[in-house]
């Protein structure tokens, strides 16, 4: 079989186990469960937890002492187990641990699938460069399928997506043994540091302005990105509440509007080359930031009926908001940097976005909601919420442009040139 129609159902299949909880789990916890939002807030927060090492670990484990693909494939078996077991909880304390536990053995899976994906092209004497970002797409796609999926069966409050959530895992498990092998390059007994191990060199990083500023603001932006996750789809769920909103397209589903920010990030990653060559990074991080402001504002402000345009709206702005800090900030860090920390770099930006980024929004929004934001009948004031949260990018976005002085420059113009 084509290796690239075998990577395509590999990536497809790993981010639809993703998109068939991560934007409804919010829904399913204050529809179904009652639970308090502080308590959501950790459970989101686990995402980040995880993302913190697990990654740096099942990198070490791929790297000398099994194959990518049978340690990718033993993840998502393990995490199938998890996540069919997350309906069975009756509490939030243990809801977390199973959460937590299920985060441990998914988030490794994402840079697993990069490293089996790089392993079989290269095996092939494919291009990577070339060849993987169209593979990579069908990820996108895997999520926005898992979303209309959810949908469209009416499973959004039901504890039914972890259960279809779990059956894709598990049939993702045992497919990747069938994929190229990808076995360890490094010996068991290099004589490697433990520093070296972890990529904790690149943390060295932080004693240059320049990279403080911009790991500082990867955080701040990766908290953005968790609120816009775990609130988007109960928002919109909320507005059954009112009469002249309960039958409207966006409360019966709610997760396909959501699922117009995946596909504008789709098209959004095709206008960043030219974004780059005309403004450079500082701007393009700039214009992702204001983006924030407006994906929230817009949320603040519509409604399903004569204000479901900005809703809409606010989900094409989510393409340029993810993928303008994102993959510019990824080749930021890649132009930036010697070969020798490189990988390490990279995987800094990663922690401080989708780890110590992730934990400070869950768990900030979490007691911010139920201590400001949620009346007396236990509903949300999702207008002050999300202005709430604009006014948060607007400060980030105000302050950047002053502490953050890094000017565009040659080298990091021929790197646009073949973005």
């Amino acid at each position: 079989m084509n290796i690239k129609f075998r990577l395509i159902v590999m990536n497809f299949l790993q981010f639809f186990i993703w998109g068939a909880w991560l934007l409804t789990i919010a829904t399913y916890w204050f529809q179904n469960k009652h639970w308090s939002g502080a308590q959501f807030g950790a459970i989101f927060s686990t995402m980040g937890i995880s993302a913190i090492f697990m990654p740096a670990l099942t990198g070490i484990l791929s790297d000398r002492f099994i194959n990518a693909e049978k340690l990718y494939g033993i993840m998502h078996i393990l995490g199938s187990l998890v996540l069919f077991s997350l309906p069975l909880v009756t509490n939030p304390s243990t809801f977390f641990w199973v959460m937590l536990l299920n985060m441990l053995f998914y988030m490794p899976t994402l840079s697993l699938s990069i490293t089996v994906a790089y392993s079989a092209l290269k095996q092939s004497n494919l291009d990577v460069v070339k060849d993987y970002p169209p593979i990579r797409i069908w990820g996108t796609i895997g999520f926005i399928a898992a979303l209309w999926t959810v949908s469209l069966t009416h499973n959004e409050t039901s504890a039914n997506q972890f259960y279809i959530a779990s059956a894709v895992a598990l049939g993702l498990g045992i497919y990747a043994f069938t994929l190229p092998k990808s076995p360890p390059l490094l010996s068991k007994n290099d004589n490697k540091s433990l520093a070296d191990r972890f990529g904790l060199n690149a943390f060295a990083l932080f004693k240059e302005p320049k990279f403080a500023i911009f790991f500082v603001f990867s955080m701040l932006l990766g908290a953005a990105l968790q609120l816009t996750n775990a609130y988007g789809d109960t928002f919109l769920h909320d507005f059954a509440t009112v009469d002249k909103y309960k039958d409207s397209i966006a409360v019966e589903y709610p997760a396909i509007i959501m699922s117009i920010s995946q596909i504008s990030e789709t098209l959004f990653i095709l206008a960043i080359p030219f974004f780059l060559r005309k403004f450079g990074i500082k701007y393009v991080m700039l214009f992702s930031m204001l983006a924030w402001v407006l994906r929230f504002g817009l949320f603040a402000f519509g409604d399903p009926a004569g204000g479901l345009w900005m809703i809409v709206l606010s989900c094409i702005v989510y393409g340029m908001a993810f993928d303008f800090f994102n993959i510019s900030g990824s080749l930021f860090v890649e132009t930036q940097t010697t070969p020798a920390i490189r990988g390490s770099a990279q995987g800094l930006f990663m922690m401080m976005v989708n780890g110590f980024g992730a934990l400070f929004g869950s768990f900030t929004s979490g007691i911010l909601i139920d201590k400001f934001f949620t009346l007396s009948n236990n509903t949300k004031d999702w207008h002050h919420i999300w202005l709430c949260f604009a006014a948060y990018a607007l400060v980030i976005a105000v302050i950047f442009p002053f502490v953050f002085r890094y000017k565009h420059n040659a080298a990091l113009e021929n790197a646009y040139k073949h973005a």
